[in-house]
């Protein structure tokens, strides 16, 4: 496989992978009332660095910036692109021709790093949600979200074996 085909693939798969995890937390949200993140947030969350601003007593509080749903979900999706990628530097673009699921779900949870260390904390919820009224639910939603993710990079690949 080239670099470009590398490129490429990687590009599918964290697009396919993200989009996975979002048609996901549709289903969970329309079945068992199951809220995902509001990507509007995040985009606030990077208007306010523009300003030099990166921590929130509450992120849902701050002033709303300017595109923030657009920039939320482009980098929801650049995110799930850099993590794809991370993978593949890390086991080689021959995955992509045999992709395993463990390696896949590997990544997944490797993920759970961004939000738990360093987006929750700049939100105002500490740590893993440590100062959420809910700590461990909004954990165990992370881990579920993330290993959704690491299927749909290990689902994406595989589909585009073929």
């Amino acid at each position: 496989m080239s670099t470009l085909q590398c490129v490429v693939q990687v590009i599918a798969v964290g697009i396919g992978a993200t989009l996975f995890m979002d048609a996901v937390a549709v289903i969970k949200k329309r079945l068992f009332a199951v809220a995902s993140l509001d990507y509007r947030l995040v985009g606030r969350w990077l208007g306010h660095m523009l300003d030099g601003q990166i921590r929130h007593a509450s992120i849902a509080s701050a002033t709303p910036t300017r595109h923030e749903a657009w920039v939320g979900w482009l980098f929801h999706y650049l995110t799930g692109l850099v993590f794809t990628a991370l993978l593949v530097m890390t086991v080689g673009c021959t995955w992509l021709a045999t992709p395993t699921l463990f390696a896949a779900l590997g990544v997944g949870l490797a993920s759970i790093a961004a939000p738990w260390l360093i987006m929750q904390p700049a939100w105002g919820m500490g740590v893993a949600a440590a100062k959420t009224a809910k700590p461990w639910l909004a954990r165990q939603r992370s881990v579920v979200t993330h290993l959704t993710f690491g299927l749909g990079v290990y689902l994406t690949a595989w589909l585009l074996r073929y």
